[in-house]
């Protein structure tokens, strides 16, 4: 039988991004048009099968797609969210259907305590943890630094860094070998725009956290990674940024429009999967051809 290919030119043609308001985080059914997480597309192989995984942002976006990913390879699936509770028991209800179990942890991260209590719930569940992907993020734009309050950038440094190292500290103590850490880093991290500082600097400490943390994890048999994505069309974009941005978001991309979550998660289920045994300490871009310098 000939394999199909698609043309990534037409698989997702470049939306009209209409104007649409929202509250911080935000919410998939608030949007338009609403992302694809893989529901009708993702076809697993039993990449993850008996594998047990913990998610953090996992009820929307990027973490949606990896949960519903991460089910159809075979592995039940933890996840954290913030307070999007609609939103959370969706993605629930598409790792049901594929026949997984899954938990859903109700969270603030910035609070080190909370961090370390989902990697337990998570232990008590499924008895074990294999796999951590680091992914829930805060952003805000601003038109200057003046604009920034402290406490919204001391909550951006402890929500999108601090956590990170949380999280990975005390999985380590539970992976065991042949596990994996997975980090949300971003184009920001290496093409910062200026109304994004705070954001941008914590994803450039992801990617030398990523780096540094791979050193020490391999030693106990633990490969850490990072995917760096461009702009993807998830509910932080129309909640946070300026109409005129939402409008043209993506555009600045080869392909002259944003991901769709979907188009990410290969990415983690590879890097997650014993397909990437000989990879760790490595950062995979997926821009749209926006470049990494």
């Amino acid at each position: 039988m000939k394999a199909v290919f698609h043309d990534p030119r037409s698989k997702y043609p470049a939306p009209l991004f209409p104007q649409q308001d929202q509250p911080i985080p935000g919410y998939e059914k608030e949007m338009e048009p609403r992302a694809d997480h893989g529901e009708t597309s993702y076809r697993g192989s039993k990449k993850l099968e008996g594998a047990v995984a913990l998610i953090t942002g996992g009820d929307s976006g990027i973490g949606r797609a990896i949960a519903l990913a991460y089910a159809r390879e075979g592995a039940n699936v933890a996840f954290t969210y913030l307070e999007e509770d609609e939103d959370a028991r969706t993605t629930q209800e598409l790792v049901r259907e594929c026949g997984k179990d899954v938990l859903a942890i109700r969270m603030d991260q910035s609070n080190r305590a909370e961090c370390e209590k989902a990697i337990d719930d998570c232990i008590a569940r499924f008895g074990r943890i294999d796999i951590l992907v680091n992914n829930a993020a805060f952003q805000k734009t601003y038109e200057s630094l003046e604009e920034i309050p402290d406490d919204e950038l001391d909550y951006t440094f402890r929500t999108n860094i601090e956590a990170f190292f949380y999280f990975s500290r005390y999985a380590l103590q539970h992976i065991a070998p042949g596990g994996s850490i997975i980090n949300t880093t971003s184009i920001q991290a290496y093409s910062p725009s200026s109304n994004l500082a705070p954001y941008a600097a914590t994803k450039a400490a992801i990617a030398n956290f990523t780096l540094s943390l791979a050193e020490e994890a391999i030693k106990k048999g633990v490969r850490v990674n990072g995917v760096a994505p461009g702009p993807v069309w998830t509910p932080l974009i129309p909640s946070t940024m300026p109409e005129e941005k939402v409008r043209k978001f993506g555009e600045n991309t080869l392909f002259e429009r944003p991901a769709q979550p979907a188009e990410l998660a290969p990415l983690y289920v590879f890097l997650a999967s014993d397909d990437a045994s000989y990879v760790t300490g490595e950062i995979y871009g997926a821009t749209g051809g926006r470049k990494q310098v």
